[in-house]
This record gives C-alpha cells, sequence and structure tokens, in this order.
C-alpha cells in the first residue's frame, strides 16, 4: 500500500513537471509576456489621441478599449502597425503624393439666348409710310442685302433733291456745300445703296428700299405695310446667328473654376455627338440670393445655325491650369467631420494617421495644402469601402489595435 502511494505522488510530480515543460516550450507566450518588455507611457482612443490615460480600461468616448502608447513608439504621432493577414484582408491599395498642374474644370447647363452683340435695329429717323413689306412675320431669317420695305418720307425726298442740284457744281465752295448735303442724307437715315445710286444716274427716288445689314433672324417687326411711322420707332430688329449665348449658373463656391477667357465645350441633345467650341466671356456679378449660384455668359460658335434661342446645352469649362501642387487620390481622404486625415504607409508594416488641410478638388484629385510630402505611400482602398461614421471608427479601431 505504501509502495502504490508512493508511486502514484512520483507519477503526479513527473506529469506537473512534464507539462509545465510542454506549456513553456510549446504555447506560444500570451499578450502580457509578449509586452512586458515594452514600456507603456499612456494609454489612449485612436480616435481621440490628444486625450491621455494613465491606465488601460473603456474609452469613454467609444465602444473600444483604450490602446497603449509605448516608449519607442513616443514621437511617432498617431502611428498603428497592421499584421500582414490584416492587411489583405482590408483590402489595402497603395498610392503616392504627387505634384502636378490641375485644370479647373466644371460641368454645367445653361440656355441658349441670342447674341447681343450681332444684333442689328432698323430705326426711323424721319416721319414716313411703308409703301411695300418685303418681310412680314417675326423670326423670319433673311440674309445681307435682302429688301425689308419700301419706304416713302418726304424729308428722305428733300434731301435727295438737294444733293443731286449740288452734284453738278463746279464752284470752289459747292465741294463744301455737296459734301455737307451728302452728309444730311446720312444722318436721315438714306441707306448708302441710294446715295450711290442717285450719284450715278442723277435721279432722285421717291420711295427707298430698307435691306437687312446682316443674316439673321427679325426679332422684331414694328412695320406694317401701308402704316405710317414717326422718327425714331423701330421698323427691324434682326439678331445674327453665326455665334450665341448660353447663360449658364454656377455654383458660388465654384466661380473660380470659370475665369474669364476659359474654354467651354458644349452638347446638345438635339445634336448628338456635335460639341459646340466657345469660351466665357463674362461672369455677371449678381449673385441669386436663392440659388447661391452667379450667371456664366458663354459665346459659342454657331455657325451653321444648330443652336436656337431656348435650347438647352451642357456645358464643360476647362479653366488655365494652376501651379503645381501637392495632390492625392480624393478616395485617400477621410473626412471625418472634425479634421481630415490620410493614411500613410510607412516603409516598414504600419501605418501613420496625417492630419491634412485640404484645398480643391478636381478629376478625382484632392489638392493639399499642408500635413504632406511629395512621393509619401498613402493608403487608396480598404478602410474606404465604408460607408458611415461608425463603420469608419470601426475600421481605425481594428488598425489601431492590431499588433
Amino acid at each position: 500500500m505504501t509502495k502504490t502511494i508512493v508511486s502514484a505522488v512520483i507519477l503526479l510530480a513527473l506529469g506537473a513537471t512534464g507539462g509545465y515543460w510542454w506549456a513553456h516550450h510549446t504555447m506560444p507566450p500570451n499578450e502580457s509576456t509578449a509586452t512586458s518588455k515594452r514600456k507603456v507611457l499612456y494609454w489612449h482612443d485612436p480616435m481621440v489621441p490628444d486625450v491621455k490615460f494613465d491606465k488601460p480600461g473603456k474609452s469613454p468616448f467609444m465602444d473600444m478599449q483604450l490602446v497603449p502608447v509605448y516608449a519607442d513608439e513616443a514621437g511617432q504621432g498617431a502611428r498603428v502597425r497592421v499584421s500582414p493577414s490584416i492587411v489583405q484582408n482590408l483590402g489595402i491599395r497603395l498610392g503616392r503624393v504627387e505634384r502636378k498642374s490641375i485644370p479647373s474644370t466644371l460641368r454645367a447647363v445653361g440656355s441658349v439666348a441670342f447674341d447681343e452683340r450681332l444684333l442689328e435695329v432698323a430705326q426711323a429717323r424721319v416721319d414716313g409710310t411703308v409703301t411695300q413689306l418685303y418681310v412680314k412675320t417675326p423670326l423670319e431669317h433673311v440674309r445681307r442685302g435682302q429688301p425689308l420695305a419700301q419706304i416713302l418720307a418726304p424729308q428722305w425726298l428733300e434731301a435727295q433733291q438737294e444733293y443731286l442740284t449740288l452734284l453738278d457744281a463746279s464752284a470752289e465752295r459747292a465741294q463744301s456745300l455737296r459734301d455737307a448735303a451728302r452728309q444730311r442724307l446720312v444722318v436721315l437715315g438714306v441707306p448708302e445703296a441710294t446715295i450711290q445710286t442717285i450719284e450715278s444716274t442723277r435721279k432722285t427716288n421717291a420711295a427707298i428700299t430698307l435691306f437687312a445689314p446682316i443674316d439673321g433672324v427679325v426679332t422684331e417687326l414694328g412695320a406694317r405695310q401701308g402704316a405710317t411711322f414717326t422718327a425714331g420707332a423701330t421698323l427691324f430688329r434682326i439678331n445674327g446667328l453665326s455665334s450665341i449665348w448660353v447663360n449658364a449658373q454656377v455654383p458660388e463656391a465654384r466661380v473660380s473654376a470659370v475665369p474669364e477667357g476659359a474654354t467651354v465645350e458644349a452638347h446638345a441633345t438635339s445634336w448628338p455627338g456635335v460639341p459646340f467650341k466657345g469660351r466665357v466671356i463674362a461672369l455677371l456679378p449678381q449673385v441669386d440670393t436663392q440659388t447661391r449660384t452667379l450667371t456664366a455668359r458663354v459665346s459659342l460658335e454657331n455657325k451653321d445655325h444648330k443652336l436656337s434661342p431656348g435650347m438647352y446645352v451642357a456645358l464643360d469649362f476647362t479653366g488655365p491650369a494652376s501651379e503645381p501642387q501637392l495632390v492625392v487620390p480624393s478616395e485617400a481622404v477621410i473626412a471625418t467631420g472634425e479634421r481630415n486625415v490620410v493614411i500613410v504607409a510607412r516603409d516598414s508594416d504600419g501605418f501613420d494617421v496625417a492630419n491634412v488641410t485640404l484645398g480643391g478638388e478636381q478629376n478625382g484629385h484632392t489638392v493639399i495644402l499642408s500635413g504632406l510630402t511629395e512621393g509619401q505611400r498613402i493608403v487608396l482602398s480598404g478602410q474606404f469601402l465604408i460607408d458611415s461614421e461608425a463603420s469608419l471608427k470601426s475600421t481605425v479601431n481594428r488598425l489601431g489595435t492590431a499588433q
């Protein structure tokens, strides 16, 4: 019996010793063993890194445990260490900070209007009567030199007779009188073609024909056949169509993207695949208080008269390229609501969270005013699969606590 008890004690001792040896040599060290040689300076919440705690526990800001900051990481800022398996699971894709010039671009919709610079007005300078009307409907297309109306005006006939009398005078003083009589015809609105006819035929014309001064559209018709008119009355308003204006509403915050002289390409649904080239000729100095927009006036070439007033067109504005600036792909920027950050990849297996100051954004690139340097590697995707602030915090938490 005694021998049996002694044997059992010996076996128990050997089992305990073997178990300790097996556990010590085959099982991985726990976290406390792995980190016991590293000195902890303080604990913090990675989402609020400026607040320090002197002991571990749960963050008062987020639903997560505080993360230790070790002495060998002091002065390194918001650094995190990520194992290769976590990097693979997150699908992290890297890019670089670049320095480049980005032209300012903007897309907007505008409405077509007549180019007021191509407006010609046929206005009566004397009293008269319309004896024959050749263009009888508004918005009728006319060609340069096309007859518009035949006018009978007593003052015109009187001025013609005076000029005709002086045409053949040979006296020295008659030259100056003749020039004054011709100038009177011009001031009274007699067409140049009529004056030249008087000089060549030596005959006056009781009825004078008005001709279209340009190619265009009759936008206002004030003359009626058989009707009389008084001096100052508008008989015809003709707008050219070789170029047109487009008035586009530009958001107040994007005004810098459409400087005067910026090139524009327009597209109309009525003419698919046909581009219309132009440029910004003015940014009207008045802000719509309801929409917070300004009107950009664009001049487009319209030689074939394909665009008509009232149409809507899509406009692509391209401003001059800026000086080279630091830029990153816009997907690299994380906006938390309180700050903007970019995650920078270190040469080792870790990442830094860099606070950045943002400039403008164009063509999928964002200008960085401060916080990064050219050539740095940055994270482009992985954590950006999240689509809410809560999942963003969760992903940053995973990055911050992985060892």
